[in-house]
């Protein structure tokens, strides 16, 4: 639960564990999802759990996990104590789908292909560019083989002048698993959600974006 409009963020107040994996229990009696995306939770403890019920519901459902960390408005959720810890849920997951900042502190590089690149080892990644100091709205999908031999396949962006979103970034990974979910492909899902996304962020010139276009 939190307390936030699209320019403040104030408190969060996080739900338990427990609760979640109730949630997802009941949903799992009417539907059998294939694909899972998470968004912002409280601790890596808590991430560990959920994908452990979920794995242990079907070993082969696909994780896309969003890490947030900080609130678009300002409010940072995590600290660097239980980096380790997030790290470890990785070789879980199918895609993470960070921001540059976001990934400089996942993997504790400093440069974002470079901490892509490195998180790749683990799972999938597909880095949004909107944060790139040198070529904003360029992102970078880098896929995980066993062989640790990646690809990286990078999107230019479609728009010249985006108009900030408040919550875009949970739009687009929420874009991406859903294509996925209908049968994309992970290269052309995520290509589409990036099409996706840009015009969301083109829909008006507030912070709240239409999905209406």
């Amino acid at each position: 639960m939190t307390w936030q409009n699209e320019c403040e963020f104030e408190r969060v107040e996080w739900m338990h564990v427990e609760k979640i994996i109730c949630q997802i229990e009941i949903l799992h009696r009417k539907s059998k999802p294939e694909f899972v995306k998470i968004g912002l939770v409280e601790n890596a403890e808590t991430l560990t759990q959920v994908i452990s019920y979920l794995k242990n519901y079907n070993s082969g459902i696909k994780i896309i996990w969003d890490p947030v960390i900080k609130a678009s408005a300002g409010f940072d959720f995590h600290s660097d104590t239980e980096l380790q810890k997030w790290k470890d849920c990785l070789e879980d997951l199918f895609l993470i789908t960070p921001n540059w900042n976001e990934v400089n502190w996942l993997s504790g590089k400093t440069t974002g292909l470079e901490a892509a690149q490195e998180l790749s080892k683990f799972c999938h990644v597909y880095l949004k560019g909107g944060h790139d100091p040198e070529k904003p709205g360029y992102d970078h999908l880098i896929t995980y083989h066993s062989s640790l031999i990646t690809k990286n396949y990078t999107f230019r962006p479609k728009i010249k002048d985006p108009q900030p979103k408040h919550g875009s970034g949970c739009v687009f990974a929420a874009s991406l698993t859903a294509l996925l979910a209908k049968g994309y492909p992970l290269k052309k899902a995520g290509l589409l959600a990036k099409e996706y996304t840009s015009r969301f962020l083109q829909s008006n010139k507030g912070l709240l974006g239409f999905h209406q276009f």
